[in-house]
């Protein structure tokens, strides 16, 4: 089994490349440029790192020349700007943009070949719970997360004829280096906030990717995991 990981130096993609590794599959990880980190992920895990900006099509296309066949892709790969949507430039908007939602189109289209070969393919797309309910300071993270939640649902009608399933997870407070500007009281309210009375782990994220990896009958769904937060 060939599951490859966008985002996989750290945070969530670091956890996913650990836990799918962990089962046996042979796992490549994208990552831009933390390459140390990408190092350790590779030393922890075994998987296999490729140096790649998903918002570059020829860069994406390059990177899955060197994989083969693809079992399971999980585009994980996802950046956010924080501040008034009137502050931000065109070209942040655009950037924000390219990776978390264009990034998608590209790594699909690159796995698409071998999932249509084979009949069959999984994909899991990561959202968040701002793509569900949006954020303030947050409009254009909260907009692309919408739209990878509306990319799931329109792919998994698209491709379920072909045997190929798509579903996404929604993350809430994830405690990932997105949350290091984020001041401990505002994280510890967010905690109190949620049925389960505290915030996520990358792992946490990871598991629910397994389940959604293995889940069968399961396609088009979003799942939530913000421990409650969003009900």
């Amino acid at each position: 089994m060939t599951t490859v990981i966008t985002g996989g130096s750290r945070g969530i993609g670091a956890a996913a490349a650990e836990l799918f590794a962990a089962k046996g599959h042979r796992v490549y990880f994208l990552y831009e440029k933390e390459h140390a980190a990408a190092r350790g992920v590779a030393e922890k895990t075994g998987a296999t790192p490729i140096c790649c900006d998903v918002a570059d099509e020829e860069a994406v296309k390059a990177a899955f020349s060197q994989i083969g066949d693809v079992d399971i892709l999980v585009n994980n790969a996802g950046i956010c700007y924080y501040g008034l949507m009137s502050q931000m430039t065109g070209a942040q908007w655009d950037r924000i943009f390219n990776v978390n939602v264009k990034g998608i189109f590209h790594c699909v289209n690159a796995a698409m070949p071998a999932f249509l070969r084979k009949q069959r393919g999984c994909i899991i797309n990561v959202s968040s719970m701002w793509g569900r309910t949006g954020a303030s300071c947050e409009a254009a993270y909260s907009a692309t997360k919408g739209a990878v939640i509306a990319l799931t649902k329109a792919l998994a009608k698209e491709l379920g004829p072909s045997g190929i399933r798509v579903n996404a997870v929604a993350p809430g407070v994830i405690l990932t280096d997105m949350c290091a500007e984020v001041s401990q009281d505002i994280l510890e309210e967010m905690a109190q906030e949620a049925p389960v009375g505290r915030n996520g782990t990358p792992m946490d994220v990871a598991r629910a990717m397994e389940y959604l990896a293995e889940a069968e009958f399961v396609t088009g769904h979003i799942l939530n995991v913000d421990g409650g937060y969003v009900i």
